[in-house]
């Protein structure tokens, strides 16, 4: 049955990604003098991931609570990162946010070109440059009242959260905006790291806790880092 699923992901991804592309070139060339900011493309490719690519079979099952959390305005999203599967699992928030994402998938066809489109935020890993890589546009785009979603992690975690980047929460402190848990589950169930198999069955839990004022935790990003770190552990393992 893997097997099955896994050739049914990949050829409806391959037929569709190229029309997603196409409609959002288009929204992108017309929408542009009035929507610079892209919300309306994020929204198209939103739905598209997730009300279509994220249920192609039956036994995935995929809910999102907590949207009512976020907030109107400028915001760093933080999410745990467990799989591919989380980025399609985060565009069920249907909410405006610019992407960080390591800049080899920018080079992916078609996926690689609509990410340029979006403007989302391309980071090489491993780099000394990559902090200033991750700071400089973030700061452009919340300071335009856009959020921003970041995995702190970095990288798939195995099973047990990696210590978080303090990136994040560096930008969030300097730039006076709330720091959001994005709490994301059973998406390994999904795809192991970047695939490329589907399981046939799955199920995905996105949740949104409340946002947190970076004031109360102090000028310390990297405590900051370390103190959210412990709220994800201790949700995890209650939701168990």
């Amino acid at each position: 049955m893997k097997y099955v699923v896994t050739v049914w992901f990949w050829l409806v991804f391959l037929l569709t990604a190229p029309v997603l592309f196409t409609l959002g070139l288009v929204l992108f060339l017309v929408a542009y003098p009035v929507d610079p900011d892209r919300r309306w493309l994020h929204a198209l490719v939103c739905r598209w991931c997730f009300g279509l690519w994220l249920h192609l079979s039956p036994g995935w099952r995929t809910r999102v609570e907590g949207r009512e959390l976020l907030p109107s305005g400028a915001c760093v999203l933080v999410a745990n990162h467990q799989s591919a599967a989380d980025i399609l699992a985060a565009m069920g928030l249907f909410h405006p946010y610019k992407f960080v994402a390591k800049a080899s998938l920018f080079s992916i066809p078609i996926v690689g070109w609509m990410m340029s489109l979006l403007g989302y935020v391309a980071v090489t890993r491993g780099k000394t440059s990559s902090l200033l890589q991750l700071l400089e546009p973030c700061r452009a785009w919340l300071r335009r009242g856009m959020p921003v979603l970041i995995f702190p992690e970095g990288t798939y975690s195995q099973g047990e959260l990696l210590r978080f980047k303090r990136g994040a929460f560096q930008l969030a402190l300097e730039e006076h905006v709330p720091v959001v848990p994005i709490v994301i589950e059973g998406t390994p169930q999904l795809v192991d790291g970047d695939g490329p198999w589907m399981s046939p069955r799955a199920s995905i839990r996105v949740r949104v806790l409340p946002p947190l004022p970076p004031e109360s935790f102090g000028p310390d990003p990297v405590e900051f880092a370390d103190r959210v770190r412990e709220l994800y552990v201790d949700v995890l393992a209650t939701s168990r």
